[in-house]
C-alpha cells in the first residue's frame, strides 16, 4: 500500500482516456511505446479513465509492479 508519494523521482499524468479495463502488461506497454519512458524506474504513472473519477496507478517496486 502507498504511504507517500515523496518517494518518487518523478509523477507523470497521462492525458487523455486511457481504457482501466488494460492490465500491468498493456499499462507498461504503453508507457514504453507511446512515452518512449522506462515504467521499471522509480516513477508512479497516473492514468484516468473515460469516467473522471476514477484513475489507476502503476508503479514499480523491486519486486513487481503495484
Amino acid at each position: 500500500m502507498l504511504n507517500s508519494a515523496s518517494g518518487f523521482d518523478q509523477i507523470y499524468i497521462v492525458c487523455g482516456y486511457t481504457d482501466l479495463r488494460r492490465g500491468i502488461d498493456g499499462l507498461s506497454a504503453l508507457i514504453q511505446q507511446k512515452f518512449q519512458l522506462n515504467p521499471f524506474q522509480n516513477v508512479l504513472f497516473l492514468f484516468c479513465g473515460r469516467r473522471t473519477d476514477r484513475i489507476k496507478g502503476l508503479v514499480w517496486e523491486n519486486d513487481g509492479f503495484l
